[in-house]
């Protein structure tokens, strides 16, 4: 991976290209983010920085983290993640992030965590049918039906899609493009929805397909 940060969801909105058409955006404010470690393959076994992203007050944190920050000399962030990058040694402790690292037309990867939409069923879960709601099918319309068989195998397999929990999964939109870079506003309008609430912690890579 060339490049990384981390940065929040503000929400969507529309731009117009050139051509006067409508693109739907995402934007983003992205960093700035200070380099808060550097791992080595000598001391660590691989190469990666540490970035942190958000202010934090003092006294929110706990004492092994106010020594990790001080170690670097950095002031206390809210969000950590480590990004593992092919040339470590362009990147010090204490350099900063910003949204100018990355460019319009580029192409990137984004993760962040999904909407949480509590217990569910299956109809809106997993986008089961539902039975007929005529001639005595009874009260059971957007039930889940059978689960496996009987005797043989006498068990219910991994994996069976049923009802739960749904939603607050980390996700990750791939090749998603760059439309446009506010540098001084530390802003990226990307081409597309990006996971997660308005507000919520994204992570925004190098596209690994592009």
């Amino acid at each position: 991976m060339q490049k990384g940060i981390i940065g929040k969801k503000i929400g969507m909105t529309q731009v117009f290209d050139e051509k006067g058409k409508v693109i739907p955006v995402t934007v983003i404010e992205a960093g700035p983010c200070v380099v808060a470690q550097k791992k080595t393959v000598e001391n660590d076994g691989y190469a990666a920085i540490q970035i942190g992203f958000g202010d934090l007050k003092a006294q929110k944190v706990t004492k092994p983290m106010k020594g990790h920050f001080a170690k670097g000399d950095v002031a206390p962030k809210r969000t950590l993640r480590e990004f593992r990058v092919d040339n470590i040694d362009s990147y010090n402790v204490g350099d900063l992030i910003k949204a100018d690292a990355f460019a319009a037309g580029e192409k990137v990867d984004v993760t962040g965590t999904s909407k949480g939409k509590g217990y569910a069923g299956v109809v809106k879960r997993w986008n089961f049918g539902r039975l007929k709601e005529t001639h005595g099918s009874g009260p059971v319309a957007r039930h889940g039906g059978s689960i496996g068989m009987c005797s043989d195998p006498s068990k219910v397999f991994k994996g069976r899609k049923m009802a739960g929990h749904m939603g607050a999964e980390k996700i990750t939109v791939q090749n998603l493009t760059v439309v446009k870079v506010d540098a001084e506003n530390n802003l990226i309008a990307l081409k597309g929805a990006v996971p997660g609430p308005n507000g919520g912690t994204v992570i925004i890579r190098d596209s690994v397909k592009a």
